[in-house]
């Protein structure tokens, strides 16, 4: 190992003897676009901060006993944001995690506020082009993109939800970077967010 990684190491390992504490019962929320790498740069944060990753969309097929594309199929996109909400709050009982969340999971207010008062929210944000090359790989499995333009529906979707998304506590670019470096900079966000929150008279406290 070089001293450089040795050096990261610790870094993350003290910023992980940071956040806990200050943590407590509440959840990590990583929220934005399909393609962003939510469940990916999800799992290596909770790994890092020793804590269960849980991703609502593997939860809420769990629940309907079938795959989000039936959900959609079968019963339409208003049946499963029901359903989702309802797992969320469910999950949102379970911290502290890491939570992954649909693109579409933030957009609903009553989920925004419970987020608010369980979790720590954290946009991961992704320039177009960037999730259009993610998501063209595995397009079949985005109901919202089963249109005649994938990529023009991904851009509208992009210009609704990118207002509502930036209510998030935090903000984080997700990039063509290693994930593990998208996990140091959540963690090093995280730190100076929670002690500020955690203060008296300061929101979140």
């Amino acid at each position: 190992m070089t001293d450089i990684a040795i050096q990261n190491d610790q870094n993350a390992t003290a910023s992980a003897a940071a956040i806990l504490p200050l943590l407590a019962r509440r959840s990590i929320v990583l929220i934005g676009m399909m393609g962003v790498g939510k469940s990916s740069v999800g799992r290596r944060l909770a790994a890092r901060l020793a804590i269960p990753f849980v991703d609502a969309d593997a939860e809420i097929e769990m629940a309907a006993g079938m795959s989000i594309v039936d959900i959609f199929a079968r019963h339409g996109e208003a049946y499963f944001r029901s359903g989702e909400a309802r797992v969320i709050a469910r999950l949102l009982e379970g911290g502290p995690q890491v939570l992954a969340t649909g693109g579409g999971a933030f957009m609903n207010a009553d989920t925004r506020a419970l987020i608010k008062v369980k979790g720590i929210s954290i946009w991961l944000q992704a320039e177009y082009d960037v999730l259009v090359r993610r998501i063209s790989k595995r397009r079949n499995e985005r109901p919202l993109l089963q249109t005649v333009d994938p990529a023009e529906t991904l851009r509208q979707l992009l210009i609704e939800r990118e207002p509502t998304y930036a209510q998030a506590d935090l903000t984080v670019q997700s990039r063509e970077v290693a994930h593990d470096a998208i996990v140091a900079e959540l963690m090093s966000a995280l730190v100076p967010f929670m002690k500020t929150a955690s203060q008296p008279g300061k929101a979140g406290a």
